[in-house]
């Protein structure tokens, strides 16, 4: 008799309950902790030696409570999900990105024309471009949570394209995922881990670059031949019956759209321009840091006159390519905010809807109608919100339970009597089961460095090893752990089941977790600088 795979709320469900299980198997403990400050921002840290068993606190009907702690505990996610999902509902009304992504594949086919580019295939190029952005975005200053706006954009693009929407979310979510583990310059990871292990704040930069190359051209190249095979024979794909979401939501008729711009596209444009200028004459100058390197420079003003001459070119056009130049300056603010205003969800949802607001004016939609699209979109998407919600509880349970110390300490231990090079990798096996459980990358560093640093004089391995050990275990298992809020939301948003991403990225995670630990082998081997 055939079964059916477990829907992806049964799957993390039964994860909660393993979790409530364990609290009934391993002994509850805790270790004691103490602020430190790193950077200049308090961290709290364990103190070393200082772990005691305390008395479990078995989960059982917990479990069920977990749901809605969960919740709260992943409010900002799941709002900021909610709000993406119906400011792009509002935009999506317009037609504007099914336009944009018409004018952009018939750029392509221009493109085409030239022997160079067609013989190393023009969308090879224009995916290895998109990642390679958002690589660079997630090892300089660490984005994750950020992908999930992007997800709407690049699905329906990579499946117009003759992909599927596993390849959409790797040119955003993947990348950038990749760019994390490499971390050149993430404040958030490898300058909380430097600063724990007493360390110059990014020092050996050089073998980290070389690591984020390496990467970046394994990762990437696995996706195009992923991709390259989809395109071949679309039916290939694992979510290929689920694409059909995307398919029929981006049908639009090229010839039959209207061409077009209302009044109220021009309010929209003049409303935001003075609010612009205003915003440049108080903040003239915008200090972008970018990991330890800072630059003060015009950059809202320039900004401010990008967008007077581009969006009086496009709405010029029509109201769909305005638009589409709306979507364009809110992902530059969104750059700006996060690098010089340290911007995060709440910030970035704000200018998203703002966005999708601006858009439905611009499109001439009454504030009923921009109302009910508004509501539409977050009810489509309310499912990817309920998901990371449920998601959430795992963390609870293990934490109610009193069990993550317990298990942070057992595993600590598993390092003792081995050489350099296997206490290197156990670290970094430890660095990644510890993701599992605890998928923030700050959080993480602030638990583990203080106690693996010490260890690692203790063996005679540079501390830079063991940073090393954290930074590639906490990157790789964000892209399949299911207790990641932003992992179960892009997958949300994709409309792409759990089980089925784990079946597609099993195999490419053992080479990305097997690449880890091949580029460990130098740090304990060679002489590098920093080291």
């Amino acid at each position: 008799m055939f079964k059916k795979i477990p829907h992806t709320y049964v799957i993390v469900f039964a994860i909660v309950v393993l979790s409530a299980i364990l609290t009934w198997i391993i002994p509850g403990g805790e270790f004691e902790r103490t602020t430190v400050n790193v950077n200049g921002t308090d961290r709290e840290v364990i103190v070393q030696g200082s772990y005691q068993q305390i008395e479990s606190q078995g989960q059982s009907w917990e479990i069920f409570s977990s749901f809605f702690k969960g919740f709260v505990d992943k409010a900002d996610i799941i709002m900021f999900i909610l709000v993406i999902g119906g400011a792009f509902w509002i935009m999506n009304a317009s037609k504007s990105i099914d336009v944009g992504i018409y004018s952009f594949l018939k750029f392509t086919q221009k493109l085409e024309k030239n022997k160079t580019i067609r013989k190393i295939g023009v969308n090879n190029i224009i995916l290895t471009l998109i990642m390679l952005v958002f690589s660079a975005f997630g090892a300089t200053f660490g984005m994750s949570e950020e992908t999930i706006a992007f997800v709407i954009i690049f699905v329906p693009m990579s499946i117009k394209m003759g992909y599927d929407s596993i390849v959409g979310v790797c040119i955003c979510f993947v990348a950038a995922g990749l760019g994390f583990a490499g971390a050149l310059l993430n404040p958030f990871t490898i300058g909380i881990a430097q600063g724990l292990s007493n360390l110059p704040l990014f020092s050996g930069i050089e073998y980290r670059l070389f690591c984020w190359v390496v990467i970046n051209v394994i990762g990437f190249a696995f996706i195009l031949r992923y991709a390259a095979k989809i395109r071949k024979n679309p039916q290939a794909s694992l979510v290929y019956t689920d694409d059909e979401y995307w398919r029929k939501h981006n049908d639009t008729d090229m010839e039959e759209l209207e061409f077009y711009t209302p009044k109220s596209a021009w309010v929209t444009y003049f409303i935001l321009l003075i609010t612009m200028v205003v915003f440049s004459y108080h903040y003239p100058q915008s200090t972008l840091k970018v990991g330890n390197s800072e630059m003060t420079t015009y950059v809202l003003p320039f900004v401010t006159i990008l967008f007077a001459l581009l969006g009086l070119l496009s709405l010029l056009k029509s109201v769909h390519f305005y638009i589409l130049n709306l979507l364009l300056f809110t992902i530059i603010y969104l750059i700006v905010g996060v690098m010089g205003y340290g911007w995060y969800i709440m910030e970035i949802a704000t200018l998203f809807f703002a966005m999708g607001i601006f858009s439905g004016i611009a499109f001439n939609n009454t504030a009923n109608e921009i109302t009910k699209l508004f509501l539409e979109g977050s009810r489509d998407i309310l499912s990817a919100a309920m998901i990371v919600g449920l998601a959430g509880g795992i963390l609870i349970v293990l934490e109610e339970g009193n069990i993550i110390d317990s298990i942070l300490y057992y595993i600590s231990q598993s390092m003792n009597d081995f050489g350099k090079m296997a206490s290197v990798s156990i670290m970094y096996l430890i660095q990644n089961i510890i993701n599992v459980i605890i998928p923030s990358g700050s959080a993480k560093a602030a638990l583990t460095m203080p106690m693996m640093s010490q260890f690692s004089d203790l063996i005679g391995v540079s501390r830079q090893a063991t940073v090393m050990a954290f930074q590639f275990g906490d990157g790789f298992t964000n892209m399949i752990t299911p207790t990641s809020g932003v992992l179960i939301g892009v997958l949300g948003v994709a409309k792409i089941p759990y089980d089925k991403w784990v079946k597609w990225i099993g195999g490419f995670m053992v080479i990305l977790l097997l690449l880890g630990l091949l580029l460990l082998i130098p740090t304990v081997t060679m002489e590098l600088n920093g080291f």
